[in-house]
């Protein structure tokens, strides 16, 4: 028996059917999580890579591309990966390409499987909290299908998020069963959990004081127990003790944020923005927008784009109205914290969360990114979810329309994520809507360029080169590309400039020295590109280009041996690079050593077929080896 609200008595399920029912509701929850998911996300499997950032963590990185082993987990672990220390991301890589070698379709489908994970573990987890299983579901759809989740599903680099998400909540899910029974052993547990988020993406730092909200509400750890007859849900004073015990219990969690931030601010130091060129005003400016526009994107995910440049600056009115809108809406948060304690929790959760990325300490030009929200928003979901229902609570017919509207709203971010999911289909198509979406985009017009050139379309894509330097003339990666492009047209003198500039913006320009390299080399001055070659392989001695362009300087320096120990080394590094193979029976060919050169040269030729010079070189020495024409 139950009593109603109006205190009548009526008959109540058997325990065992309504168990029983419980499990089946969670169960068809989870598999409709799962397959709505899917759905959005599934076209991902017939994408392909992407040029930004996906060579460096997976097509053009030799260790990631020959897969794992005890010596590539030591190098994970031991190694800095493109400024960024996340050995646990890097290992998913690498078995990654033990499973599916370069066939992008694999890649994508870990990001969409441990995305589906995130999703499902994150309703549980809130329903064991909350004992509200269809509100838990529909954050968790929310979190499944928003828009603004779609580059961190559908970008290969971007396995940190999804893989550390899962991480997430798993902490979250163990650390709810750890608060009902609290055992040594299952907060060892917890802290395990999180620190493999930590090792997957140390945006995680946040996540012990997620926990010491959750204890706020829904888990009401800080409240003294109910006294008799009162209800458990009833406001209660807070209790010292319980206090005290809560936050001690988060110190060691603690610690391992603060090692982590360490850990990361070394790894990053390098690519860590300088105050002159984002004063502290313009980035606290910037994250009270950014706090705001996220939140907004949340509601409204309209216009989103892989790049948002940096403002050169903000209009007063713009960073005072963001001001104002976030200190009413805390201070709404403090005043309502009795009668709705998810508010609190929520916007805390949001805001917390947003911190390590908020731009503060600055790393790269964007001034905010989609991905940044993955797990922040959450917060913003819990808090509206919550809130709109309590308004509907006390009125059946406004119930009902809830249930549909909310239907319409999943239905209506998952047709925009499905629509968004294609733009990142290929390298073009998103950088183009990104063009569109932002305008000027230095970033945009130079990935573009790089696409258009590698495609063959040589003048377009050096106007592209052209325009993003015309909006932003101190960006490296542009007069990089750009001197390649002149290189390529025989203008040496005008590639040396761009290479010189990229000097006065980056002292410690590995691929500068490299670019020096080959075009002294073109000149004929040996001496001076041996010199920059080297140069570049002290200040970074993965680049595969640079240990290439020495072997070249070397072999017209008429050091052969010297040369091939660079090009193996090349090898080494990126193996699935047809240049390495073929220097490298150029050089046994130069000596030669015509099996040898057979060898690397259809080593060349299996890596790339339309390969005319190697195609060519190879029946030459074909026919000095008496084996006839290829």
């Amino acid at each position: 028996m139950r009593t109603s609200s109006g205190g009548r008595a009526i008959k109540s399920a058997p325990d065992h059917l309504r168990d029983s029912a419980s499990r089946w509701l969670i169960l068809g929850v989870c598999l409709g999580l799962a397959v709505v998911t899917l759905t959005v996300f599934g076209q991902t499997l017939r994408h392909g890579f992407i040029n930004y950032d996906d060579d460096k963590y997976v097509y053009e990185n030799g260790v990631v591309m020959s897969g794992l082993s005890f010596s590539n987990l030591a190098w994970a672990v031991t190694h800095v990966h493109s400024h960024n220390w996340h050995p646990l991301t890097t290992l998913s890589h690498m078995l990654d390409c033990d499973f599916y070698g370069l066939r992008p379709s694999g890649h994508h489908l870990t990001n969409v499987l441990l995305h589906i994970a995130s999703v499902v573990l994150l309703f549980l987890t809130l329903h064991g909290m909350t004992r509200a299983p269809w509100r838990s579901a529909f954050v968790a759809a929310l979190f499944a299908v928003h828009p603004l989740h779609v580059e961190s599903v559908a970008w290969v680099a971007e396995r940190k998020d999804v893989l550390s998400g899962v991480f997430f909540m798993l902490t979250l899910w163990v650390y709810l069963h750890y608060t009902h029974r609290p055992t040594p052993g299952r907060y060892l547990l917890v802290a395990f959990c999180f620190v493999l988020g930590l090792l997957s993406k140390p945006m995680l730092v946040s996540l012990p004081f997620v926990l010491m909200l959750l204890d706020y509400w829904p888990l009401q750890r800080f409240s003294q127990p109910a006294a008799p007859g009162r209800s458990p849900t009833q406001d209660r004073p807070p209790s010292k003790s319980a206090v005290r015990l809560i936050i001690l219990e988060k110190l060691p969690l603690v610690g391992l944020s603060a090692a982590s931030a360490v850990i990361t601010l070394f790894a990053q130091k390098d690519v860590l923005e300088p105050v002159h060129k984002f004063p502290l005003t313009l980035r606290i400016g910037n994250a009270l927008v950014s706090s705001v526009a996220y939140a907004w994107q949340t509601i409204w995910p309209a216009n989103l784009t892989v790049f948002y440049p940096y403002p050169t600056a903000l209009p007063a009115l713009e960073v005072m109205g963001a001001i104002s809108l976030l200190v009413a809406v805390i201070v709404y948060a403090i005043a309502a914290r009795r009668r709705r304690p998810y508010f609190i929790t929520g916007l805390a959760w949001y805001l917390i969360m947003l911190l390590p990325v908020i731009g503060i300490v600055q790393v790269g030009a964007q001034a905010r990114a989609d991905r940044y929200t993955y797990l922040p928003q959450i917060g913003l979901c819990i808090l509206a979810t919550w809130a709109v229902a309590d308004l509907t609570s006390r009125r059946q017919s406004a119930r009902k329309i809830l249930a549909i509207a909310g239907i319409a709203v999943l239905m209506s971010l998952a047709g925009q994520a499905w629509f968004q999911t294609q733009y990142w289909r290929d390298s073009e198509t998103l950088w183009r809507h990104t063009i569109a979406v932002t305008g000027d985009n230095d970033v945009a017009l130079n990935n573009l360029g790089a696409v258009l050139f590698k495609q063959g379309k040589e003048d377009e894509g050096s106007a592209l080169f052209e325009a993003a330097l015309r909006v932003e003339p101190d960006n490296p990666s542009v007069h990089d590309n750009l001197a390649k492009a002149l290189l390529k047209k025989g203008e040496v003198q005008e590639a040396m400039k761009h290479y010189n500039e990229m000097l006065q913006i980056e002292p410690a320009s590995a691929p500068a020295h490299v670019g020096l390299g080959k075009a002294l080399l073109r000149q004929g001055r040996i001496d001076e590109a041996l010199r920059h070659d080297k140069e570049a392989i002290i200040l970074d001695p993965d680049l595969a280009d640079a240990h290439l362009e020495l072997g070249n300087a070397l072999v017209q320096k008429g050091e052969i041996e010297m040369a091939r120990s660079q090009y193996r080394k090349m090898i080494e590094l990126q193996p699935f690079n047809p240049a390495g193979y073929f220097n490298l029976a150029v050089a046994f060919h130069r000596e030669h050593r015509l099996q040898d050169a057979i060898t690397y040269y259809q080593k060349a030729l299996a890596l790339k077929s339309d390969f005319p010079k190697a195609r060519e070189y190879l029946a030459e020495a074909l026919r000095e080896s008496g084996r006839g024409p290829y």
